[in-house]
């Protein structure tokens, strides 16, 4: 571990961010460029007194997520992601294997995005990163198994969806898996999963239906506010295996209120 080093990158880095590259604006006149040390702690949501230890080159070596959610923090590039892993003392993820790095424009994209629930995740259903309307519209999903597992697996999964609603929402998630598993050799092995686990998986699995999730509706029974009708956009990110999925009001409905509301009381 080069500690010296990795000080001076990390200082490096936080002071050529502007703060609206982080969804920062109208944070104040600064006194000095850049991000604040604690601003790059909340963002990475770890303590801003070890974060600034980290920069006085007097920090104990950092594990390899705390160096994952640095990345995200600073909107570091991939490049700038394996510099960092070895100056912690820790060899750079696999880049041969989909990972969990989010790419710079796909964090700038999310942190611009106020007024409608956004997401980045990869194409096997796993949460990376939410902005606060997507938290409080969806609860806190990063951190946790894939979707589509816990569709299959977990019934409370369900509980913010119109029962009307089940029967496309799993044919959907099953084909959009399908997609993905015919150009990843890795998605097997959550195939295989929930073939044991779930019956009506493996039903709709035999079925062979094959569609990219990009445009459709849905709709969310939200415990505070009610009934929710979204039109989902997914963008699909094809060489990092991630996707910025764009949760819009349908047009004509009441859910444009509702989210303001949303948006002001945040997740309860």
């Amino acid at each position: 571990m080069d500690t010296r080093q990795l000080a001076d990158f990390l200082r490096v880095r936080r002071e050529s961010l502007d703060p609206k590259e982080v969804g920062l604006a109208g944070t104040g006149r600064r006194r000095t460029p850049g991000l604040r040390r604690e601003e790059v702690a909340r963002l990475a949501d770890i303590s801003t007194d070890y974060y600034t230890r980290m920069e006085q080159d007097r920090a104990p070596q950092p594990s390899p997520g705390v160096l994952k959610a640095i990345t995200r923090a600073l909107r570091l590039s991939l490049d700038e992601r394996d510099h960092l892993f070895r100056l912690a003392g820790h060899p750079p993820p696999d880049r041969r294997r989909a990972d969990d790095h989010v790419a710079p424009a796909l964090l700038g994209a999310l942190d611009r995005l106020h007024d409608v629930p956004a997401q980045v995740m990869t194409d096997l259903g796993i949460t990376l990163v939410q902005n606060d309307l997507a938290r409080a519209v969806f609860g806190d999903l990063t951190r946790r198994e894939s979707v589509v597992y816990r569709w299959f697996t977990d019934p409370s999964s369900r509980a913010g969806y119109p029962v009307a609603d089940h029967a496309a929402e799993s044919q959907a998630l099953v084909a959009d898996l399908r997609a993905t598993a015919g150009r990843r050799a890795d998605a097997q092995a959550l195939v295989d999963r929930l073939t044991r686990e779930s019956a009506e998986f493996a039903a709709l699995w035999r079925l062979h239906s094959v569609e990219v999730m990009r445009n459709r509706r849905k709709r969310i029974l939200h415990p505070s506010v009610g009934l929710l009708e979204l039109d989902c956009q997914v963008l699909v990110d094809e060489e990092r295996f991630q996707l910025l999925a764009l949760f819009s009001p349908a047009p004509g409905t009441p859910t444009a209120e509702r989210l303001a509301l949303l948006g002001l009381v945040g997740a309860e």
